[in-house]
Formats: C-alpha cells, sequence, structure tokens
C-alpha cells in the first residue's frame, strides 16, 4: 500500500488536473466524479476505503508492508465538504480521518485498475482478503 502511495504522489506531482465539474455521492456504494476533461469515474466505496489518504486508516503492517485489507463490504455513510478542495468520507467501519481532495479523486479514478491490481496482487502475496475477517 505505501507503494501505491508513493505513486499517487509521484503522479500527483507531475499531472496537472483538470477542474471537478460534479460529484454525486451514492451511498452507501460509490462516489462518482466529472472533470472538465471529460473524465468520468466511479469509484466503489471498497476502493475509496483502501486509498484513504489518512494517516490513520487502520493499516496493518504486514512484511513491512501496509496493508488495509477485509473491506469489501465497507460502505459510505456520508460526505462534509472540506474546504473548496475536498470531502471528508465517512465510512461505515467509522473511518472518517482522510481528507478526499478533487486532485486525489482524478488519480485514483485515472489509475484505478493498476491500483487495484496491485492491491489485490499485495493480499494475495500475504495471506489477506479482501472480505472481512469473521468472528468465531
Amino acid at each position: 500500500m505505501l507503494s501505491v502511495r508513493r505513486t499517487l504522489r509521484c503522479i500527483h506531482s507531475s499531472v496537472q488536473v483538470p477542474r471537478l465539474t460534479r460529484l454525486s455521492l451514492h451511498p452507501p456504494k460509490s462516489v462518482e466524479v466529472e472533470f472538465a476533461d471529460g473524465n468520468v469515474f466511479n469509484l466503489s466505496a471498497e476502493f475509496l476505503r483502501i486509498s484513504s489518504p489518512a494517516a490513520d486508516s487502520k493499516i496493518r503492517t504486514v512484511g513491512g508492508e501496509k496493508v488495509i485489507y477485509g473491506r469489501c463490504h465497507v460502505g459510505i455513510m456520508s460526505a462534509e465538504p472540506v474546504g473548496n478542495y475536498g470531502i471528508r468520507l465517512v465510512f461505515d467501519d467509522l473511518h472518517k480521518t482522510g481528507i478526499y481532495t478533487w486532485d486525489f479523486f482524478y488519480n485514483l479514478g485515472a489509475n484505478k485498475f493498476s491500483l487495484m491490481r496491485s492491491y489485490i496482487k499485495t493480499l494475495k502475496k500475504h495471506g489477506l482478503s479482501r472480505d472481512p475477517h469473521r468472528r468465531k
């Protein structure tokens, strides 16, 4: 997950992000964002949760890598505006500290498939799952 964040930072610093033109919250499962260049991204709650920009996003360190797992069924409860540059998403696992900027949304959307592939590969590497851990 740390490598994913580094990649996003690198991409973020080298790309001029178009202006956000529309954001639609579709609780509990997704957020849709549209940008001035015509790109429309539908981002799932799971993808947004595992990509959280927050430092305390309930990350488990496995083999030196930070990994969020078991969030396949996470939902979005609400969104709160943060200035004129982003929103704070509140998830039903009570995570609510990440601020998702418009630039961050664009970079997530533009790289969604490679980021998700990388995430799934990391989970498999450590024997983890997207499904929540079952309590006994």
